[in-house]
């Protein structure tokens, strides 16, 4: 019961009853009610509060003559007792609620171990406020030795797996890691509220708990399971869930070998943004694995390649095989690609020191980029010029805006708009446009593949 709603029947029955009457049953339901206190304050409050009915009951027995049984509050001499007595049988508010008396020293001494290790119950037992306040016990070093701010950040199941299984502000226990990454992979109901899960399980508890079936940690090695908790992870959208379960099909880890299947679950992790998944999509490109070999392709990722042996991401971190990769890019005429060359050079990452070459990439880098800039602007005015003429019923402006949108010069490529307006050029006799159409009608570009319809446009245009 949220402590406000607590205020509120008191309210309630002192509008309605005499002081005593009001009291009386304040203390008849006092033992009924878990306390949900959401912060200090409001433990501290609870206590003093407590301790005000007590003396207000004994006191107004003086001005009503009443007899009746011996308050039930009466048995409570602080807040500590009445929280004990919630948290038997395994209580997890009331175990809660004894780590903020012990933590605070409200109605017993302080003691920072004891409050840490009512929260840990607390936590343990699925209530999300015990693993909030588990988590500022962590955070600021109370009751147990201050660690990092990742070591129970949100707290929830998955986090608490993560710490057993690191040994982080517990004992190291991979069979309790196993058994937190499963709560939370199998039921996100008792997740941490504050950070929920996705509907439907959360993903990253799953990816966590593919990892333990793969590796063993806390469990029996099983690499079927492991490819069910990676799929059910990838399903759900996670970014590393799906790099995991690409690595599966490639290695054919718990399931048949599928390089086609490696390939797609890696282009879904690479588009989330995962530097693990663009590498290994870099490497499809660059290999032909469940792909066409492109290395036109291969080289867009070799940015990503750089960085990954630079920084380490996914192999071991190799500066010169990133100056390497770098090189490659920036030969290539990528941006980004002569930009980091530079630095490399500037800095001798993976190379020798070379200023003067620094700068020579730096001013390549940005005399491209002036150059990208101008062409992108010329097409865009290309584009308008002929979408004015089209417009105006100009049959060539028509043919040449329908090439535009074949291309995507200075626009979104689009094969229907394409299509539409070299319909409008040939039928308004411009032979250009007439082959145009021909070539969309033969190859289906826009359109439905027609070659009878090709054929006769062909021939107009000759």
């Amino acid at each position: 019961m949220k402590l406000e709603s607590f205020t509120l029947m008191i309210e309630n029955y002192e509008q309605f009853c005499p002081l005593y009457e009001s009291l009386t049953l304040i203390c008849d339901n006092i033992l009924n009610l878990n306390f949900e206190l959401n912060s200090r304050s409001q433990a501290q409050f609870l206590s003093k509060f407590i301790k005000t009915l007590k003396s207000l009951r004994l006191k107004s027995l003086s001005f009503y003559n009443f007899e009746g049984k011996s308050s039930p509050i009466g048995q409570f001499t602080s807040l500590q007792e009445l929280c004990i007595e919630n948290s038997e049988g395994g209580n997890i508010i009331g175990q809660n609620n004894l780590g903020l008396c012990s933590e605070n020293g409200i109605g017993t001494t302080k003691d920072e171990e004891k409050a840490f290790r009512w929260y840990l119950k607390s936590a343990e037992g699925g209530n999300y406020i015990g693993q909030y306040n588990l988590g500022y016990c962590y955070k600021n070093g109370i009751g147990t030795t201050k660690d990092e701010e990742k070591a129970f950040r949100g707290s929830g199941q998955n986090n608490l797996g993560k710490c057993y299984l690191l040994g982080i502000g517990t004992t190291k226990d991979e069979e309790k890691a196993f058994r937190w990454y499963l709560k939370s992979a199998e039921d996100e109901e008792r997740a941490f509220r504050y950070l929920k899960s996705a509907e439907g399980g959360n993903s990253k508890g799953q990816n966590n708990l593919g990892h333990c079936y793969e590796n063993g940690i806390g469990t029996t090695k099983d690499e079927e399971k492991a490819f069910q908790w990676y799929l059910k992870s990838a399903e759900g959208g996670n970014y590393t869930g799906q790099c995991n379960l690409g690595y599966c099909y490639f290695n054919g880890i718990g399931t048949t070998k599928d390089d086609e299947k490696t390939f797609r679950w890696y282009l879904k992790s690479a588009e989330g943004g995962n530097n693990n998944g663009q590498y290994n999509l870099g490497n499809c490109y660059f290999n032909g694995i469940g792909t066409t070999k492109d290395e036109e392709k291969a080289f867009r990722g070799q940015i990503n390649l750089g960085k990954c042996y630079l920084l380490g991401i996914g192999t071991t971190k190799d500066e010169e095989k990133a100056f390497w990769w770098y090189l490659k890019s920036a030969e290539e005429g990528n941006n980004n690609g002569q930009c980091n060359l530079g630095n490399c050079y500037f800095n001798g990452i993976g190379t020798t020191k070379d200023e003067e070459k620094a700068f020579q990439w730096e001013e390549i880098a940005m005399h491209r980029l002036h150059l990208e800039i101008t062409i992108k602007l010329k097409k865009q005015k290309m584009k308008k010029k002929y979408l004015k003429s089209a417009e105006e019923g100009n049959t060539d402006g028509q043919n040449k805006l329908g090439y535009c949108y074949l291309l995507g010069i200075g626009t979104t490529k689009d094969d229907k708009k394409a299509f539409r307006w070299y319909i409008k050029s040939a039928e308004g006799g411009n032979s250009g446009g007439q082959y145009s159409l021909a070539n969309c009608y033969f190859y289906g570009i826009g359109t439905t593949k027609d070659e009878k319809k090709a054929i006769r446009w062909y021939l107009k245009s000759s």
